[in-house]
């Protein structure tokens, strides 16, 4: 028998930009494929996977001070619904069962989000994507992210980001910029370190739902935080 996976049900955020890979905008097939490798074996490791998707790669927010600031959330959505289509059809192609439900109604392309849905469809094996955001403005994908942690009861919420933990500053402008291994939700709403929210912060604290942010340059990282491996930072 293989190694057992440390978490039985996770929630994995993905950034927008993460998948854009090295273009920086748009979609890199490439990329998301090695993504998703990851995560089927996680599937495959037994674990039910739910992942919470940005937009990041195509829309930014308000294009200019005049702009209004729930259209431009919404434009967001609608990228994230995007982002959400393109994993699934990766993770399709590589064998994986998956199911595509958006906070904001659009039937002819995905379900409405469901718990009891996300539920059945998580005994089944099957990895649920959720699009949309909470399906609110001045909402982001990480307070989402959060949310459906929360709702799901979900053992650890995944946020995949572009350095290999948290900082105590910005380590790409920074040289002198210090890693922690291990920080409480607190220390994110007290110390100002950008990793989530506000709001995600402190709803992971009232779940006391256990948080990961590690690199996703290496996609592997996904599977060996599920199984137990030191990666990233851990936030208690």
């Amino acid at each position: 028998m293989g190694k057992k996976p440390k978490f039985n049900r996770m929630i994995l955020k993905l950034s927008g930009e993460a998948l854009a890979g090295e273009k920086r905008f748009g979609l890199c097939i490439e990329t998301v494929t090695e993504i998703c490798k990851s995560i089927k074996k996680c599937r495959d490791a037994g674990v039910q996977i739910g992942i919470v998707v940005g937009g990041g790669n195509f829309w930014r927010g308000r294009t200019s001070d005049n702009m209004d600031r729930v259209r431009a959330d919404q434009i967001g959505m609608l990228a994230t619904a995007m982002n959400s289509l393109a994993v699934c059809d990766v993770l399709e192609s590589l064998g994986c069962e998956v199911r595509v439900q958006t906070a904001i109604e659009m039937r002819q392309i995905a379900e409405p989000y469901i718990r009891q849905k996300v539920i059945r469809n998580f005994e089944k094996g099957r990895i649920m994507i959720f699009g949309c955001g909470t399906g609110n403005p001045f909402f982001s994908t990480d307070s989402a992210a959060a949310l459906r942690a929360a709702e799901l009861e979900a053992d650890i919420l995944l946020k995949a980001t572009m350095v290999d933990g948290v900082y105590d500053k910005d380590p790409l402008e920074f040289d002198d910029a210090v890693k922690y291994d291990t920080l409480e939700h607190r220390d994110i709403l007290v110390g100002g370190l950008r990793v989530f929210d506000g709001t995600a912060a402190a709803m992971c604290i009232d779940s006391g739902i256990p948080l990961i942010v590690f690199d996703l340059h290496r996609p592997d990282n996904i599977y060996d935080a599920v199984m137990g491996e030191k990666v990233g930072t851990i936030v208690n």
